[in-house]
């Protein structure tokens, strides 16, 4: 039996403890897929299993159980039996076959739920070679008499083009770590053929210096910067061979991202998170024009659809109803705002969606329900519907890749025709009467609205208590400068100033800016940053410690009277401590 048995107690304020049977969740990571799956889990605070063949890669656990040494089949089966494991994640790098063929097997054996962390791919770069085996590469590399190349598919590749190597000059680049180096020693790679290398060297002045004839490398998706190796060949004018990534063996779902993993687990294993999250109003919509677009162009009633994020990863929407009438096709997605308590929970998001055969393009209105701009400000011109720019792009992208899906492009057969979307919402007008969207200028309906996609619940004191658990796990492994900020938008933005700061140390408070500020000074910690979008400002400088709209509304007056009233409010946040 291979030696898995090298586990960690579950720490918690530094005390050690035996681990639980509500361990339930078995990880298969050791890749930035399996450190996002790591930091999904940790959310919950509770424990999981993570397990990884070799120890080398760094990660810290704070609710999370090690396991090192690889399994075999036998042992997975054995193990999951006896943890009682409910839910196995495959976050493993997508050339790990054999692992994605035991973990298959395993799901299928024990009839567990299984979930794929696949990493984000771009689409086909042109004028790129792509390969299905090593064989064929070392095929290619012969035939053609290619002299010089340099081999960036990594050390586990070394011994498959072992062929060509040991009769061609080349160079490998490998990762700066004792295991690349011990299998290079093993295959009897010289050294003269070795560039080592930490993962942030410059690709264009590496490509210059050594001059090679092509460039040999894996299809390693976002996470495996194939698109850097990729654009700093091309620039260079050095043409790139590919060796395509091996399909999964199972089918199951398939997540690309945090949103789309924490779902899944919630899914899979209801118990796992205090609280669901959920979808937002423009998710839902795009949702129910993709469903409807799908049965007009397919004759098929969808039971759920997949939609592309604005961050790039794909989650999967359940579709209500869907039907075809007088060539318009129809769908309903009831938004499900998980345990947000949001006003739109449980509403029907409708769509009618029908083609424009004279006419280019895709056009979005709004029907009953849904509100109309009549004043500046909100980035949308007046008298259109109040559908926010993100969305109509997320419905752009979704209906464009559904009708490629389903009209492969052919020279000279026609483009897509323009297509017509009318997004409705039974009830909206009601409910808006409830929000602020008329002090916006928003009459007649509610607005769509959403940057992430996904509402992450908040407004009660479990949501207070997650910000609690991120922070510690912040603190344990070692993060002394947290950012704190109210979602995903304003996090890309904060993200670009600090690079260098792990995912643990970005923390969502949601509303909850005081509650957040006073866990970071109970905490300790040494500095904090605050990312925050202007309305939030305005109602936080005004000394709203919670921004929610339904507790306060952003002042006009204080706005106007702002220059005069900022260093009092400085001053009064100096005096707290915070």
């Amino acid at each position: 039996m291979k030696n898995y048995w090298r586990l960690s107690y579950l720490s918690v304020n530094n005390q050690r403890h035996p681990v639980k049977s509500e361990s339930m969740i078995l990880i298969f990571g050791g890749t930035t897929e399996g450190r996002y799956a790591v930091k999904v889990c940790e959310e919950a605070g509770k424990p999981y299993y993570y397990s990884t063949k070799s120890a080398s890669q760094e990660i810290q656990l704070v609710n999370g159980i090690r396991l090192t040494g690889g399994m075999e089949l036998p042992d997975m089966v054995r193990f999951c039996r006896e943890k009682e494991i409910r839910l196995v994640i495959d976050a493993a790098h997508p050339f790990a076959t054999e692992l994605h063929r035991n973990v298959a097997e395993l799901s299928g054996q024990l009839h567990l739920p299984l979930v794929r962390y696949e990493r984000i791919y771009p689409e086909d770069p042109d004028d790129i070679l792509y390969f299905q085996t090593y064989e064929e590469i070392i095929s290619y590399l012969k035939e053609n008499r290619i002299r010089h190349p340099l081999f960036l598919s990594g050390a586990h590749t070394i011994r498959k083009f072992k062929p060509y190597w040991e009769e061609q000059p080349c160079i490998f680049r490998i990762l700066d770590r004792d295991e690349s180096r011990e299998i290079a020693r093993q295959e009897g790679l010289p050294p003269e053929r070795i560039i080592y290398y930490n993962g942030e060297e410059d690709e264009t002045a590496l490509f210059k210096g050594i001059q090679p004839s092509v460039i040999i490398t894996k299809e390693s998706g976002k996470s495996g910067g194939f698109m850097q190796k990729v654009n700093a060949a091309k620039h260079l004018q050095i043409p790139v061979l590919v060796i395509r990534r091996p399909t999964f063996p199972l089918p199951c779902p398939t997540v690309q991202g945090e949103y789309g993993l924490r779902k899944e687990i919630e899914r899979s294993v209801p118990d796992f998170f205090p609280l669901r999250t959920g979808y937002t109003t423009g998710s839902c919509a795009t949702a129910a024009i993709k469903a409807a677009l799908i049965h007009l162009l397919s004759g098929k009633n969808p039971i759920e659809v997949t939609i592309t994020l604005p961050a790039g990863e794909s989650i999967r929407i359940p579709v209500y109803t869907s039907y075809v009438e007088k060539e318009t096709g129809f769908a309903t997605v009831i938004k499900d705002a998980g345990d947000d308590p949001d006003i739109t929970n449980g509403l029907p998001i409708c769509s009618a969606v029908r083609f424009l055969p004279d006419q280019k393009g895709v056009y979005i209105h709004g029907g009953e329900g849904i509100g109309t701009v009549t004043l500046p400000g909100l980035g949308l011109e007046i008298g259109a519907p109040a559908i926010n720019r993100v969305p109509q792009e997320m419905i752009r992208k979704e209906v464009t890749a559904t009708w490629e899906h389903f009209h492969e492009y052919v020279p000279g057969q026609p483009e897509m025709p323009g297509i017509e979307i009318t997004l409705s919402v039974p009830g909206g007008e009601t409910i808006a009467q409830r929000t602020f969207n008329p002090k916006l200028g928003i009459t007649g309906g509610i607005s769509i609205i959403g940057t992430s996609g996904i509402v992450r619940p908040f407004s009660s004191e479990a949501f207070i208590q997650s910000i609690r658990r991120e922070m510690e796990v912040s603190k344990a492994i070692g993060c002394h400068h947290i950012v704190i900020n109210s979602g995903a938008k304003s996090e890309r933005m904060i993200r670009q100033q600090f690079p260098d700061l792990p995912p643990q140390a970005f923390i969502h408070y949601g509303n909850f800016i005081g509650k957040t500020l006073e866990i970071a000074s109970t905490l300790h910690f040494r500095k904090v940053t605050l990312g925050i979008m202007i309305g939030k400002a305005v109602k936080l400088a005004a000394g709203a410690l919670d921004t929610h709209s339904k507790k306060v509304v952003m002042d006009k007056d204080f706005w106007q009277n702002w220059p005069g009233r900022l260093p009092v409010r400085t001053r009064s946040f100096r005096r707290s401590g915070i």
